[in-house]
């Protein structure tokens, strides 16, 4: 760059021109400004440093020629990353493993801000851990989705105007196989788009032989232990999908609905003697097998222990019983029973003996239970049903009531309670020992307040129906014999070959068999998840104990039940370990109004599109500041401003890189290499900018780095902005130009480079587990790297602190402030420089002074114009007087910084506006019409303007006085 004289026009490319120097700069626009000389020397004698990262691989780019960080970058760099091998453990610097299972994604999934919470906090985890010399496993993997995937698929068919049922069993299954092939990795490209450091040589999907061994194995273990047992129960039904469905995958919503009042008459009575129901699904009459009141009811005590006639039924007789657990004031008081469509007349039922009558075919239709409304859909009779009982007079009245439906989570179809025949885990066994686990202190569940919720569900627990009836997914490994009733006699067995065998012991070698044509609940196989990826039952204790137990397991609050406690019963269970020594929980990520994303909204924000526009690592770092468990607000302006810390943390590597000798200047490298930070001596001999900073650089490691083992995530987060943004960037890379900038000698320069290299390297170690692109792009710019940022090694803790000379800056800071203030509230140019008088005691005088450079460079004072006493200067009635901290103070000559005479003349002018409007105001409020007649909210907000204007009326007419009497004495 060619240079002339010391006015010239200067882009915001130049990186001692931009943003990080706004005393002297403006990277908004170009424009035509005054530079020092010292600045102008340093701009000609600018030498730029090589960058070998760049110029041997490809991938990185450096600041030096690049205006800011470009995102289509990060794909590059991830690759780069994963063809070095370095997402694998690493046993080198011999440490306990660090091991996190990935939550697997539905393979049926696409990228949701909910997989940009978990990777991102799990990824911070494990590029911590990875840093720290920790052999570092994150175990990637997809789960096959049972009802999901044959949802898409089904659907796909339909398009094609087929079904499965046309296809066959086995045709079905290579469709389905097909499609996963096809579509099933888009979730991995996307999770891996984030940032993910998974070991992806070690991917695995729940159907994978390894892991469908582990299923055939656990099943065969439970049921020879008596935990897996078969039985008719009541169970959620999906018509539409035709399967049973666990009672978390049933979400209950709140809609709108009807009450149906049904009179049935007392067997025997008068036509007076009726029990009046009321009822949200009178359908369901048919299964009726009692009618229930409460013992105390008064109304209905004479009519217990007779029979009612059950509507529409042709006069099948019910008890009429009596039961506490009816509500008396709900309805009429009187309750239907219906055992086998009503999870609680159902426990009701078996309590008190009474039969169970099924209505319904699995479709949703009604089956001959319901005589002439046999084959009618659910809804269809209890339209027809009630027109029919409203013509008999049975019929009272509907009215509109707000019913809480159970909807299916995948399919979204109201979901039947039903009796159905299913395979069952016993649980209460397992969860014991799951609830023993987090009371010993082998599980640490965060936050804390999660283990009472843990507890309560496990200490209430129901037995797991296992079964579904799909076709993709793990089939139940039983078998039963070709001629024999299934509930007299089934084989269970890890294989087909194995329960062939058995069978043929018991039966003869021309025994038939034939397998059970349900699947397994995935959530049966991701409960194996953690330890059947690291091989068990298959590798020898030595390998799997090598990684397990898994060390965190992070995942939404919302799937503790669904999987959380599942893992640890079944880990247990299997390993005689707990599965993971924390387990770390997240909330949901809402839009700005706080409202769940979804499509119905219109509100859903796409991770990928967001990447586009933002770039990863400012999506990473604004997700990840959300408190443990706690659901976070994104919005865009968090968005924005992440990315702008973004640009703000590769402009301060521009500058370092900038200011730094060439990498063929030896001399000056072994000059900088002198320098150490790691000893008190080395440390308390840096001059007072550079060992605050250290200081503080070393005073946040240790913050950060506890911070980090106890998955504070957010401190740490924003611990190191406010680091990085306020001390580094606004304080010490602005005082480090006082010596970048002279010429001649260049020991102070050398110094100056040594901390900028030194703390920005540090900040770029404390944070690339939250923004791993930008931080290693910007390291691979630094000289002499001569590993990835990703394994380099965590900066050490417990370093040296001089925490006497954080008070010192602090002094030196508040100085500066209180320069800058008076220079605004004077409006003083920015390139003009003024006198100043600092009065302190010898002791701060002495450090103050040693820093005139750095003082005057940032409070823009006239270095041969300012000096430091004890005691005020004779001119001190003409100086504005400023009090920076206690014991320090600063006299700034008014002439140095406006034209006396003008100022008072303009101020003169402002004060006589002023007190025409606040005089308007006043009487405005000392007249009766207005006090007593206008609104109480105008009348306030006057009185509030009133006392506003009276403030500035007096700080004005104080200025104006000073003024006045400072011209006096100039005069």
């Amino acid at each position: 760059m060619a240079l002339s004289n010391p006015s010239l026009f200067l882009s915001s490319s130049c990186s001692v021109c931009n943003r990080l120097n706004p005393l002297l700069f403006s990277s908004t626009r170009r424009r035509r400004i005054s530079l020092s000389r010292s600045h102008v020397v340093h701009l000609r004698n600018k030498r730029f440093t090589t960058v070998a990262a760049m110029d041997n691989n490809g991938v990185f780019t450096s600041p030096e020629v690049a205006k800011s960080f470009d995102f289509t970058a990060e794909e590059r760099i991830y690759k780069w990353w994963e063809s070095q091998g370095y997402f694998k453990p690493n046993f080198d610097r011999g440490s306990d493993p660090f091991v996190v299972s990935m939550p697997p994604p539905n393979v049926t999934g696409s990228l949701h801000m909910g997989h940009a919470m978990f990777v991102t906090l799990e990824d911070i985890m494990v590029r911590y851990h990875r840093m720290k010399g920790r052999p570092t496993l994150w175990l990637p993997g997809t789960d096959h989705a049972g009802i999901a995937t044959q949802l898409v698929v089904e659907r796909m068919l339909a398009a094609e105007g087929t079904k499965r049922t046309d296809l066959g069993r086995e045709e079905f299954m290579k469709r389905v196989w097909e499609w996963k092939e096809k579509y099933g990795g888009t979730i991995t490209n996307q999770i891996k788009r984030l940032g993910a450091s998974c070991d992806w040589t070690r991917e695995h999907f729940t159907l994978d032989a390894q892991l469908s061994r582990a299923v055939a194995e656990a099943f065969v273990r439970l049921h020879e232990k008596g935990l897996i047992y078969q039985g008719s129960y009541m169970v959620n039904w999906s018509p539409n999908l035709q399967t049973a469905v666990s009672d978390l995958e049933v979400e209950y919503s709140e809609e709108p609905g009807a009450l149906y009042h049904i009179k049935y008459r007392v067997a025997g009575g008068s036509r007076s003697d009726f029990l009046t129901i009321a009822t949200t699904r009178p359908e369901t009459l048919f299964g009726d097998t009692a009618v229930a009141v409460h013992p105390e009811d008064e109304r209905y005590s004479k009519y217990i222990g007779k029979m009612a006639i059950v509507p529409m039924t042709y006069g099948r007789h019910v008890p009429i019983i009596s039961d506490k657990y009816v509500d008396k004031d709900f309805g009429t008081g009187v309750l239907k029973i219906s055992p086998g469509h009503d999870h609680n007349d159902y426990l009701l039922a078996r309590k008190l003996g009474l039969p169970i009558l099924n209505v319904m075919n699995k479709d949703g239709t009604l089956n001959e239970v319901a005589g002439l409304y046999s084959g009618l859909d659910r809804f269809e009779a209890r339209k027809k049903l009630w027109s029919e009982l409203e013509e008999t007079g049975l019929g009272i009245k509907k009215e509109a009531h707000t019913l809480r439906v159970p909807r299916s989570q995948r399919g979204g179809e109201i979901i039947e309670p039903l009796v159905s025949k299913q395979w069952f885990v016993t649980m209460e066994p397992l969860a014991e020992k799951a609830l023993q686990a987090v009371e010993k202190g082998e599980l640490t569940i965060m936050p804390e307040r999660f283990e009472k919720i843990y507890n309560h569900w496990l200490s209430n627990i129901k037995d797991w129906c296992i079964s579904r009836q799909l076709w993709w997914g793990h089939r139940i490994p039983v078998w039963y014999i070709v001629g024999k009733e299934p509930e007299d006699e089934y084989i269970v067995a890890r294989s087909t070959e194995e329960a062939l065998e058995k069978a043929r012991t018991k039966y003869g070698k021309n025994v038939e068999i034939y397998q059970d044509p349900d699947v397994l609940d995935t959530w049966f196989s991701s409960s194996l998840w953690p330890f059947s990826t690291l091989g068990w039952p298959d590798v020898s204790a030595e390998d799997f104990n090598n990684f397990y137990p898994t060390s965190v397991l992070e995942t939404g609050h919302d799937i503790l039940f669904f999987w959380v406690a599942r893992m640890v019963m079944m880990g247990i269970e299997f390993t005689g370990t707990v599965p993971f020594s924390n387990v770390y929980l997240h909330g949901l990520i809402r839009d700005s109004q706080g409202r769940k994303m979804s499509k119905s909204l219109g509100n859903v924000i796409d991770p990928l599109d967001t990447i586009k526009e933002y770039g990863t690592d400012a999506l990473r770092f604004t997700i990840s500041l959300g408190t443990a468990g706690q659901d976070l607000n994104l919005s865009t302006e968090r968005l924005t401003s992440n990315k702008a810390f973004t640009n703000k943390l590769w402009n301060a590597g521009k500058f370092v890189l900038q200011n730094l000798p060439s990498q063929t200047n030896l001399s000056a490298w072994e000059a900088i290499r002198d320098f150490k930070f790691d000893n008190e001596e080395s440390l308390s001999n840096l001059p007072l900018p550079e060992c605050w900073v250290v200081t503080k650089l070393h005073l946040l490691i240790d913050a950060v780095t506890i911070g980090y083992d106890k998955f504070f995530f957010n401190d740490v987060g924003r611990e190191i902005y406010d680091f990085f943004w306020a001390d580094f960037a606004d304080w010490y890379i602005e005082a480090s130009k006082a010596r970048l900038y002279q010429s001649g000698e260049n020991s102070a320069a050398s110094v100056a480079q040594a901390v900028l290299l030194y703390v920005f390297e540090n900040i770029l170690k404390l944070l690339h587990p939250f923004m791993p692109f930008v931080t290693e792009e910007l390291w691979q710019s630094l000289p002499y790297r001569k590993e990835a940022l990703i394994v380099s090694a965590w900066p050490s803790t417990l370093l040296p602190k001089q925490t006497e000379q954080i008070k010192r800056f602090e002094n030196l800071q508040a100085l500066t402030r209180a320069i800058r203030n008076a220079r605004a509230e004077y409006s003083v140019e920015p390139a003009r420089r003024i006198s100043a008088s600092i009065i302190a005691n010898s002791e701060v005088i002495q450090y103050i002074s040693k820093e005139k450079e750095v003082l005057a460079l940032l409070s823009r004072l006239d270095l041969q114009n300012t000096n430091f006493a004890e005691s005020p200067p004779g001119d001190a009635n003409e100086s504005v007087h400023l009090v920076a901290s206690e014991g320090l103070e600063a006299y700034l000559p008014l002439a140095d910084m406006v034209d006396i005479s003008a100022e008072v003349q303009r101020l003169s002018k402002r004060l006589a506006k002023m007190q025409t409007e606040y005089d308007g105001l006043m009487a405005r409020l000392s007249s009766p019409n207005f006090v007593d007649k206008a609104p109480e909210d105008i009348v306030r907000g006057v009185r509030e303007k009133a006392a506003e204007a009276e403030e500035k009326l007096t700080l004005t007419r104080n200025r104006l006085n000073f003024l006045q009497s400072t011209v006096l004495v100039s005069n």
